[in-house]
């Protein structure tokens, strides 16, 4: 469970600006990466992600394959959970199938839309070289990456060898 304290800008910061910096900072991650292009494939669709335990409700827009933040209105998708759920699934510690299986998030509305959107998060391999690489150029993001890969290996040697795939 989410410490009160990191719930408590949801409920103190308005919905529009978690939309915003949302629709930002996913777009950021997904610079470089192969599956930023599938988003094309649900074009003009919307998506509300409802934060029950917040209370928060998040609306989305796809707009030529990047993510919009988006007025509320009638959304093609809702996906409702708690916090940390949202979070389990962001951070990838948890499957999208297991959430959605065991009812933990839950999702309604077009049901095409949904399973793509779930599809996609199950098929998220995140390549943080490629992401180095789109930013910041071929030479400097084969550096960063190479510095990431060296200090992920040190820390993870010394915490019991348990490595994530990076």
């Amino acid at each position: 469970m989410l410490p009160y304290p990191l719930l408590l800008p949801l409920t103190l910061i308005p919905d529009a600006v978690h939309a915003e910096f949302l629709a930002r900072a996913f777009n950021q991650l997904m610079r470089g990466q192969p599956i930023a292009g599938r988003l094309a494939e649900i074009n003009g669709k919307s998506v509300c992600l409802h934060i029950k335990d917040a209370p928060s409700t998040i609306w989305l827009r796809i707009e030529n394959g990047k993510l919009r933040a988006a007025t509320p209105a009638m959304a093609d998708v809702r996906i409702t959970g708690n916090a940390e759920d949202f979070w389990q699934l962001a951070a990838r510690r948890e499957d999208p199938d297991t959430l959605f299986f065991s009812r933990r998030l839950c999702m309604e509305g077009d049901t095409e839309t949904g399973v793509h959107i779930k599809n996609l998060l199950d098929a998220l391999d995140y390549d943080w070289e490629l992401h180095f690489r789109e930013v910041l150029g071929q030479t400097l993001g084969a550096v960063a990456a190479s510095v990431l890969h060296r200090t992920l290996g040190r820390f993870f040697a010394g915490h019991g060898g348990v490595h994530p795939h990076a």
